[in-house]
């Protein structure tokens, strides 16, 4: 019986060894067939514009059908990849404990690590009201809680890799650290501004349960929320995706060379401004509005007030700010707006200055 009982534990083991090993076997061959069809794109979107639809080289239609082509299973291809990865990342920082991470935290202390949390943490702006009583709740501070919530849309990680593989490292770097001091220093000054007045008062009475946090997830189940992540998410986006990139693909090809670097070029003082005032009432998300990013720097259009626009409408979208009217008053909504924006101006300009 005991040999039974021996073989018996030994096999299930076995099993899940060889369970294990073929599912990082599968993510391998996943992967390497990701990097071959992702080389194929760039010739198989210009074998379609001109060879097989015989288009002329410079036409404005077909220079705007292959930036279409080829950019739109770029772009979701590139979604795929950082939702699956931003999933398995989301299995570690559960609310729960990031409310913990920040509770009890004080000033800049607190801004600095709330900023670097919402930069790992892919919470959207549906998510804002629940966070924030979360945050309330467990007595993280005024200042450090906009610290995040600034920080949580704007330093988006799908941007960021985005970014990163159309644009390079100083690019994606240039966001990924403006995002951050904006985030950090905003919560800041909202936090000494002692503006918890302007908080509707229900907030502080409210009682939310606790939230079930099971650390003890295999990489079975992590992976299993890695491909819900990419089911949700990119099902939820991929429209915002295509429009962006029809948009695009239309500045591409019609738009004349010159003529955005005369509207957002560095010699218009007045475009970092423009551009922050279109990208507010805009809705998108990141994965939507890079391509739109990527023709307009293309064009000639200024780093600086392109990356204003875009951290215009990923930072203070109009959604996110009427879902945190249920839970602040206006002032306060006021007061965030007017500082973010602020500083989203003096970001535009000095990279415009420096670049």
């Amino acid at each position: 019986m005991a040999g039974h009982g021996g073989i018996g534990t030994v096999v299930p083991h076995d099993r899940l060894v060889l369970g294990g090993v073929r599912r990082w076997v599968g993510i391998v061959i996943a992967l390497v067939l990701w990097a071959l069809i992702y080389s194929l794109l760039d010739p198989l979107a210009r074998w379609v514009t001109y060879v097989a639809f015989g288009f002329a080289e410079f036409n404005a239609f077909a220079s705007a059908l292959y930036f279409f082509l080829y950019e739109t299973p770029k772009v979701l291809m590139l979604l795929v990849l950082v939702v699956f990865g931003v999933g398995i990342v989301r299995s570690f920082f559960t609310p729960e404990r990031t409310r913990r991470a920040l509770a009890g935290r004080r000033e800049i202390a607190g801004n600095v690590l709330a900023g670097g949390l919402g930069a790992v943490t892919p919470f959207c702006s549906c998510s804002a009201v629940p966070l924030f009583l979360g945050f309330v709740e467990a007595g993280v501070p005024l200042g450090v809680t906009f610290s995040f919530l600034i920080s949580a849309p704007m330093v988006n990680e799908v941007a960021l890799v985005l970014l990163f593989g159309l644009f390079g490292w100083r690019v994606a770097g240039l966001y990924l650290g403006t995002g951050l001091a904006l985030a950090i220093v905003a919560g800041w000054i909202l936090g000494r501004l002692h503006l918890e007045r302007y908080v509707e008062s229900w907030v502080y009475e409210a009682k939310l349960g606790k939230s079930i946090e099971d650390d003890r997830l295999t990489w079975d189940d992590r992976l299993k929320r890695a491909v819900q992540a990419v089911r949700e998410i990119v099902g939820r986006v991929w429209p915002y995706v295509v429009a962006g990139i029809a948009v695009g693909a239309g500045i591409h090809g019609y738009v004349p060379e010159g003529t955005l670097a005369g509207i957002m070029g560095r010699s218009a003082w007045w475009s970092v401004p423009a551009a922050v005032l279109l990208g507010v009432p805009m809705y998108s998300n990141a994965a939507g509005i890079i391509p739109v990013v990527q023709a307009l720097l293309e064009k000639g259009a200024a780093l600086g007030t392109v990356l204003a626009f875009m951290m215009a409408v990923i930072g203070l979208s109009l959604p996110e700010t009427i879902i945190l009217r249920k839970v602040l008053k206006p002032q306060l909504i006021g007061a965030f707006v007017g500082i973010v924006a602020v500083g989203i101006l003096l970001v535009g300009y000095l990279f415009n200055f420096l670049v």
